[in-house]
């Protein structure tokens, strides 16, 4: 499961104290507060999702159901984006900081227009149909989730998944047009499209309680990404606590009826003689689907416990994978698996990428996978081989007692990994002599053999951190160009395994100089330790950047450019850090027809468009919050306006401010085309 470190959290105070430092360095560095101007499916008589290639907007998250990020649409291109405006904005009202026991609410969606209505879900589980032209609520469906019980720390939904009955298209038949959502608590519902009201032939009167089924292991499910669609078969993986037990739910992926809630088929990544000992595997992340061919892409985690292994020394080739399957069946196509034995909560964690590239001057379907390791793999989508080549390099193994981990992990010879994969004492950075000394005396105290140093007793290097390299913000992809364009955090994190005697005779208190979090992992020695690397000044311990925006050659194999991307706010929003220094960033890219890349993601309040060709950055505007989502672009009206939209709740994680606003930007309506 995803379970981002709270990077950079301790920066805004502790900056403070050292302001004649910081002013020198960002006035020296241009980096006054920003003068960056500113926005004042085949063909059946079966269901269907709307098609890819829809000329006028985003049928699906990711902007199809193959994923992608890319939207052909040109109206707005980069000779006027300047131009941009806020069109409206829209407020849900679900925000919360915790106080009061409420979950906290990371706005993550990424919205989908479907049959002339946006389409999304708030983060406590409100699914809303908007009017695409003003931003005004047509109806919202509240599935009565409970604020104060929520599955984790945060409370998460990141879209949602639309369906119709194409055989009949008559608006007047309930629930003909559907909309579906994942719940926090483990449900999956079913509205109207045209009203928000239950479907009430679908399951229990209009939900599936997919905790009601087996898991094999201890703990629950939750879901946090949109359902996936094909025909009439409705696909959801689980949200699993996966660093919590060492029996947890198996990873299960499940296909519905999309009409009756009838459970279609099932798959299990944990081989079946070690179900009941061990689970994970999930697919947390957005799932894609294959129209044409009938297959759906899983990317699948680790299986459980993150970091220690012990009882699960056999191979488990599903975990940490893409895995295709048929989508009517739920039978195994191909599967190809990008780290063995994870110890370090790499999870796949972003959707698969169905696009046509050029290899060799061919035109083949492929599949684009980026990681939290910073690899990103290109596989053929017919057999899942690697289109270019992939080592298997030799790796650092385990010291902890009855641990066996993976002698070597598959890495990528071409695209080059699009993120720092090591770090060294030498390497400490910090603002001054004092706090560069004390960076370098924290990482000369751990275990440090580089990428996929194995957790330790005493403690490891974990670079890249659990939270990427890359995350669930994605890859975009334009085909005409043939660029992949990925966001990436880089931060240095530790993990530790605590023995559990030394951990509870301290009160279950730890020494730690940045931001730490424990996991008690029941049934074993260890408890599980991270912590992000910072000074005393709460700066990252690794050098910047510490966020990149990278440009990926398909065709070559080669990085066609890189930019440190984002910013962080110091001392009340008067000061923002050096644009070379780039910030962590949650959130992705899209790509559009006018050869653009929009983007919010970083921590400051600022959403982006950037020239896809080079990386130039062509405007910016502020948001009431940071977008840490992915946003979405789509037509309407008579003079088919193009609008661009950005969910823009902040992050609690990165201690951002936080808000509940849907924004819309578009060219003034008086234009000319």
């Amino acid at each position: 499961m995803f379970n981002p470190a709270p990077l950079l959290a301790k920066a805004g105070t502790c900056i403070t104290h050292y302001a004649v430092i910081i002013v020198i360095l960002l006035a020296g560095s241009s980096n006054l507060p920003s003068q960056e101007q500113t926005s004042g499916q085949p063909g059946n008589s079966r269901g269907h999702i709307p098609a890819d290639g829809d000329l006028h907007g985003w049928p699906a998250y990711g902007g199809a159901p193959e994923g992608g990020q890319y939207s052909p649409l040109s109206r707005i291109d980069r000779d006027n984006v300047r131009e941009l405006k806020v069109a409206w904005t829209y407020h849900s009202g679900d925000v919360s900081d915790g106080a009061g026991g409420t979950a906290v609410t990371p706005l993550e969606v990424n919205p989908i227009l479907a049959d002339d209505r946006l389409y999304l879900c708030t983060p406590f589980n409100r699914i809303v149909a908007l009017d695409p032209a003003t931003g005004a609520e047509e109806w919202s469906h509240d599935p009565g989730i409970d604020r104060k019980n929520t599955y984790s720390r945060g409370s998460y939904c990141r879209g949602v998944a639309y369906w119709s009955e194409e055989s009949t298209g008559d608006r007047e038949q309930v629930c003909g047009q559907r909309v579906l959502s994942g719940i926090g608590d483990g449900r999956l519902v079913a509205v109207d499209a045209d009203t928000g009201r239950p479907c009430k032939d679908f399951g229990n009167n209009g939900q599936v309680d997919l905790n009601s089924f087996d898991y094999h292991g201890e703990g629950s499910i939750s879901l946090t990404s949109p359902p996936a669609i094909y025909r009439d078969v409705v696909i959801v993986g689980a949200t699993i606590l996966d660093g919590e037990w060492a029996n947890a739910p198996d990873g299960i992926v499940r296909g519905f009826d999309v009409r009756s809630g009838r459970e279609l088929w099932n798959w299990n990544p944990i081989p079946e003689h070690l179900r009941d000992t061990l689970g994970g595997a999930n697919t947390w992340a957005p799932i894609s689907i294959d129209s044409r061919r009938g297959w759906v892409f899983l990317p699948t985690g680790s299986p459980s416990h993150d970091p220690y292994g012990k009882h699960r020394s056999e191979h488990i080739p599903h975990g940490n994978a893409v895995v295709v399957l048929n989508a009517l069946t739920g039978e195994e196509v191909w599967s190809y698996q990008t780290v063995r034995h994870d110890l370090w909560d790499y999870d796949l964690p972003s959707m698969p990428a169905l696009v046509e590239v050029t290899r060799n001057g061919n035109k083949t379907e492929a599949v684009l996978q980026a990681t939290k390791t910073g690899f990103f793999f290109i596989l053929d989508r017919d057999t899942g081989r690697p289109l270019f080549p992939v080592q298997e390099m030799k790796v650092p193994q385990s010291d902890v007692e009855g641990e066996t981990s993976s002698p070597v992990q598959p890495a990528p010879l071409a695209p080059p990994p699009f993120t720092a994969q090591s770090v060294t004492a030498d390497d400490a950075w910090g603002l001054t002599p004092w706090d560069r000394k004390q960076c370098r005396d924290r990482i000369l105290a751990l275990r440090n053999e580089g990428l996929y140093t194995p957790p330790s007793v005493n403690g490891s290097v974990l670079f890249p951190s659990d939270s990427g390299g890359s995350n669930w913000g994605g890859v975009a992809y334009d085909p005409e160009s043939g660029l992949a364009v990925v966001n990436s955090t880089n931060v240095l994190r530790s993990q530790k395994l605590a023995p559990r005697k030394e951990f509870e005779a301290s009160g279950g208190r730890q020494k730690t100089a940045g931001r730490s979090s424990a996991a008690p992992m029941p049934g074993t020695p260890y408890v599980w330790i991270r912590e992000t690397l910072v000074s005393d000044l709460g700066i990252p311990c690794n050098p910047p950047p510490w966020g990149n925006l990278t440009a990926i050659d398909t065709s070559s194999g080669k990085i066609r450019w890189q930019i440190p991307f984002g910013r962080k706010p110091f001392g009340f929003g008067l000061f923002r850090s050096p644009k070379k220094w780039g910030s962590p960033n949650q959130g992705g890219p899209i790509i559009t027809g006018g050869g653009l890349i929009f983007i919010g993601a970083s921590i400051d309040n600022r959403f982006r468009a950037y020239d896809l060709h080079s990386g130039e950055e062509l405007w910016s505007a502020e948001l009431p919050a940071p977008g840490n989502a992915t946003p979405m672009t789509y037509l309407h009206g008579e003079s088919n306006r193009q609008f661009v939209v950005i969910a823009a709740g902040g992050y609690p994680t990165f201690e951002t401010e936080l808000s509940d606003a849907i924004v819309a930007f578009a060219l003034p309506e008086d234009f000319p085309d």
